[in-house]
């Protein structure tokens, strides 16, 4: 099969196209063939192996994982010892730790569900991981509900386009920050207020919110907290510090984990995403019900897929960048609006 690989960490350069074996799916795994599959910010750091505290975990040297990325949407094509639930055939989206940018992969059944009616692989499988995180922090962590006024801080990526729309959907009132060339498409997603953080500072408005989505961000735990309505919470959905090679965006993260329990009436939540098949559920249901559709930014061939994700570390991706991976390999369709949302690019 024909599948991305990686052999070395590095910020760029580093995949390349080769052949591997079919992989067999083992007890309660599921072999799929993958018809598309998406760019995450994890995948990045995978890529690069950054911070360097991860390595232990990923591989010292060179990732333990040759084959980069996560989502994928396609067709099952055998199930392991102790699958139920999927069969030859079936349509299905979720996630695999083992790689999903190559023509065949494995994924455990518990991070499977059955692909959303109506929604092809490409839109399919832009939806699992930045979609779940979405979810978590939305309902998990967040807790929000229809009385609660929601703060998105970076609103036009993979994970804000979901939360905006997933806290919409649950009824409440959103406003979201973007910069200036995604206003016009995070108010397309149902944001109540949208702010251009190019020519406002949210954080100067003298506004006050029960929830805050903190996604990818800097800001201090004061700012956060500045912005937090009495028993509000903030929810802080990873970061990024490339000059903290060591530790990245984690060190803020732990420091606002231990500030959290001296606050009062206020509170610091630092979100561990996890991939599982409820929630995947939940997610298809609000696809099929039409308050949901996933924000794609462009679609690129498996040769490709090298530069979209550095596109996607540089920050100029709008949604998700979507890789198609069955059949030859796919011209870049940017722009072309393949999330019915105006504005893409």
């Amino acid at each position: 099969m024909r599948a991305v690989v990686q052999e070395r960490y590095g910020t760029g350069g580093v995949w390349r196209v080769g052949e591997l074996p079919v992989p067999e799916p083992g007890p309660g795994e599921v072999l799929v063939r993958v018809a598309a599959a998406a760019l995450d910010r994890g995948t990045w750091h995978l890529m690069a192996g950054l911070p360097l505290a991860v390595r232990p975990a990923v591989g010292l040297r060179a990732p333990r994982v040759r084959v980069p990325g996560r989502d994928l949407a396609g067709d099952v094509v055998a199930v392991g010892p102790g699958v139920d639930g999927f069969g030859p055939g079936d349509r299905v989206f979720g996630t695999t730790p083992s790689g999903s940018l190559a023509e065949y992969a494995v994924a455990p059944a518990d991070r499977l569900a059955h692909a959303p009616d109506g929604c092809g692989p490409e839109l399919a499988a832009a939806v699992p991981v930045s979609g779940q995180t979405a979810w978590q922090a939305v309902h998990r962590v967040g807790r929000v509900t229809q009385a609660s006024s929601v703060l998105v801080l970076g609103a036009s990526g993979g994970v804000g386009t979901f939360a905006v729309q997933i806290a919409r959907a649950a009824g409440a009132t959103v406003t979201a920050v973007c910069r200036t060339g995604s206003v016009g498409l995070v108010r397309s997603l149902g944001a109540t207020d949208v702010v251009d953080r190019t020519t406002t500072d949210v954080f100067g408005l003298d506004r006050r919110f029960d929830v805050v989505l903190d996604i990818g961000g800097t800001p201090s735990a004061a700012r956060l907290c500045s912005v937090l309505a009495p028993g509000g919470t903030a929810v802080l959905v990873g970061g990024e510090r490339p000059d903290a090679r060591l530790t990245g965006g984690y060190g803020r993260l732990l420091r606002a984990a231990a500030l959290s329990p001296f606050l009062r009436g206020r509170r610091l939540a630092v979100l561990v995403a996890d991939e599982n098949a409820a929630d995947l559920a939940a997610l298809r249901g609000l696809v099929e019900a039409g308050e949901l559709t996933p924000v794609i930014d462009r679609t690129v061939g498996l040769d490709d897929a090298d530069a979209a994700i550095e596109r996607l570390a540089a920050g100029r991706a709008r949604g998700k960048i979507v890789v198609r991976v069955a059949g030859p390999s796919a011209p870049d369709t940017a722009g072309t609006g393949a999330s019915g949302r105006p504005g893409v690019s």
